[in-house]
């Protein structure tokens, strides 16, 4: 599989960007990798890179993008931070993706058993993963069931899970209210933002529709 040029990113659609991802997903879960020579793709990227899509996951390390989507070099831009969520930083570079280096597609991918996620259900407290574990926990606090505080904690995996998704449905709202340039993008259809859940014990990708 030969790497992503100018010219083939330019014909690149949201839509197809997201067939893209899907196709990669069910190789992965076949164990069908996409023949490719990754010599061949460092010399192809040594004088530009055309991915198509951008994928915030997290640091978790059975959830590498590159792999769960079965892509090569210069496919994806990845973002990785324990529990997927934005920052300024990672608005930036969403911004640099799509608008100046013409990705199609923003996936925000959260993952079952996710253990920021569950740090988060536990408000969890330990140094600097205090603050990182006070930006997930509005998604805790946005899941309603069940309301047995007995029941809202790590060792409830449903609740972890429901925790994760809501999670990744704030991202997403946060992305489109805290950064015009990418809202923009996406109403004017240049681009897509989606969300997406992995199952670590399987290995598929859901996306949310």
């Amino acid at each position: 599989m030969k790497v992503h040029t100018k010219e083939s990113q330019s014909t690149m659609t949201p839509e197809k960007a997201l067939q893209f991802l899907q196709e990669g997903n069910e190789r992965f879960q076949n164990n069908l990798k996409a023949n490719r020579n990754l010599l061949q793709q460092i010399n192809d990227t040594r004088d530009g890179q055309f991915p198509f899509a951008i994928i915030l996951s997290c640091i978790d390390s059975r959830v590498s993008a590159e792999l769960v989507f079965d892509q090569g070099l210069g496919d994806i831009f990845s973002v990785r931070i324990a529990g997927n969520f934005v920052n300024e930083d990672i608005l930036g570079s969403m911004e640099f993706a799509c608008k100046l280096a013409g990705t199609k597609l923003i996936v925000v991918l959260g993952h079952t058993s996710c253990g920021a996620i569950k740090g988060a259900c536990d408000h969890a407290r330990l140094g600097n993963l205090t603050k990182l574990i006070e930006k997930i926990e509005p998604a805790v606090y946005a899941v309603e069931e069940p309301k047995e505080e007995a029941q809202r904690n790590s060792k409830n995996l449903d609740f972890v899970d429901a925790v994760s998704a809501k999670n990744v449905d704030l991202t997403i709202a946060r992305i489109r209210r805290e950064s015009p340039v990418l809202r923009e993008l996406e109403d004017d259809g240049d681009i897509k933002i989606v969300g997406g859940m992995y199952d670590i014990a399987i290995g598929a990708v859901e996306f949310y529709k």
